[in-house]
């Protein structure tokens, strides 16, 4: 058996630039479960839906964006992983707006005080 020729590199690096971005997202998936927990949310997608209310939550509404974005210029080399990207690059973008826009500074969940 010889040295690895062109074709195999060929087949080999877009195997790995696909490797390396499904482990990219499950542990970015993973930190945002951990994380979600941590701030007293019930799950992963109540965190996503919620208004960042704390600097913490909107630095990390921030950099959920700014990762999303991350994959999606990935995904204008290899096509597949722009999917993946537009979930993160969307669900950080609107807490980003919501949380810019002052939306989340009043509680609703609170009844009114007579």
């Amino acid at each position: 058996m010889g040295p690895i020729g062109l074709p195999e590199l060929i087949l080999l690096i877009p195997l790995l630039v696909l490797v390396a971005a499904g482990t990219f997202v499950y542990l970015l998936i993973r930190r945002q479960r951990r994380k979600a927990r941590a701030l007293g949310y019930p799950s992963l997608g109540a965190y996503l839906r919620a208004v960042p209310r704390t600097d913490e939550e909107k630095m990390d509404a921030t950099d959920l964006a700014l990762k999303g974005l991350v994959i999606c210029f990935l995904g204008l080399l290899f096509p597949p992983i722009l999917l993946v990207g537009l979930f993160p690059l969307f669900f950080g973008a609107r807490k980003v707006i919501y949380a810019s826009m002052g939306l989340g500074l009043v509680d609703d969940a609170d009844p009114p005080r007579a």
